[in-house]
C-alpha cells in the first residue's frame, strides 16, 4: 500500500547543446513505492537521475518534494533533504573499513576539551554501522573489516545498505545489481523490499528486466527523453516491456 506523493518532477526538460536529453518528463513517486525506471541506452534515464539527485539542474519544469517546489544547486542539498542516490560506481573507499564507509562524510565525533569536537567515535560508528546494515538484511562478521577484503557483491551490499540506512524520503538506485551473481542480486532485491517497508520511495534503474518485474510496483519507460509509458508492473510481461522500450508495442500505460 503506497502513501502520499513525496517526490515529483513536472514537465522537466534538459538539453546538452543540440541534444535533447529530457523532453517534458513528468514523474510521481509515492512513499512506500518502488518504481522501475527503464529505457534503452540514450533514453534519458541517467539525465533524469541526475536531475532528481541534484547533480544537474533542469532547463525547464519543476521539482517538488512533499509538495514544496525545490531548486537543487548541488547533490548535497538533495542529500540533506533526504534523497539518497547510489550510482553504478558505488563510491566506496577500499582502504577504509565497512563502518567508516557507512559514515563517510557523516562521521560521529567525540566531544573534546571544552566541548569542542575531539576524535572520531570509531567504536560507536562500528556498532551503529553493524546495526544499520543488519536492519536492512545485510550482515557481516565485523564492521571494522577493510572494504578491500570484501567480494564485489559484499561491497555493493555495503553501498546499498549505507544508502538505505541514511535515506529519509527517497532512495535512487542506478543499476545496483549490475555485475552481480544470481544469489547476490536476490539479496539486493530483498534490500529494496525492506526499503519499501521502511516507507521510502524507491526509484530502481536497471537493464535487467526480470529484476524490474520482480521488485517494482510501477514501471516508467523513457524513450528519447520522453516518458512513453507509466503503468503498474502487473500490466507488463517481459515481452510487452521490451516492446514498450523499443516502441514496437503500444499498451500497458503507453503515452506515445
Amino acid at each position: 500500500m503506497t502513501g502520499k506523493v513525496i517526490y515529483e518532477v513536472k514537465n522537466v526538460t534538459k538539453n546538452y547543446g543540440a541534444v535533447v536529453a529530457l523532453d517534458g518528463a513528468s514523474l510521481q513517486l509515492h512513499a512506500g513505492e518502488v518504481i522501475g525506471l527503464v529505457g534503452d541506452n540514450g533514453a534519458g534515464k541517467s539525465t533524469l537521475v541526475k536531475v532528481l539527485s541534484g547533480a544537474h539542474s533542469p532547463d525547464g519544469g519543476t521539482i517538488e518534494l512533499d509538495g514544496v517546489e525545490q531548486v537543487w544547486h548541488n547533490p548535497r542539498q538533495a542529500l540533506e533533504a533526504g534523497i539518497e542516490t547510489l550510482y553504478q560506481d558505488s563510491g566506496l573507499a577500499p582502504h577504509l573499513t565497512v563502518s567508516q564507509n557507512v559514515f563517510l562524510g557523516r562521521e560521529i565525533m567525540t566531544k573534546g576539551i571544552f566541548g569542542k569536537l575531539g576524535f572520531l567515535a570509531r567504536k560507536q560508528m562500528e556498532v551503529q554501522a553493524q546495526a544499520d546494515l543488519e536492519a536492512v538484511g545485510i550482515a557481516f562478521a565485523s564492521s571494522n573489516r577493510p572494504v578491500s577484503q570484501l567480494s564485489g557483491g559484499q561491497r555493493q551490499a555495503v553501498a546499498i545498505g549505507r544508502a538505505v540506512s541514511w535515506a529519509r524520503k527517497v532512495l535512487i538506485l542506478d543499476e545496483p545489481t549490475n555485475h552481480l551473481g544470481a544469489r547476490q542480486s536476490a539479496e539486493v532485491l530483498e534490500v529494496i523490499r525492506r526499503a519499501k517497508k521502511k516507507g521510502l520511495g524507491v526509484i530502481f534503474i536497471s537493464h535487467t528486466l526480470p529484476h524490474v518485474l520482480d521488485v517494482t510496483d510501477r514501471i516508467v519507460v523513457l524513450r528519447l527523453g520522453q516518458i512513453v509509458a507509466d503503468a503498474p508492473t502487473s500490466t507488463f510481461t517481459a515481452d510487452t516491456l521490451i516492446g514498450t522500450i523499443t516502441g514496437s508495442y503500444k499498451g500497458a500505460g503507453s503515452q506515445k
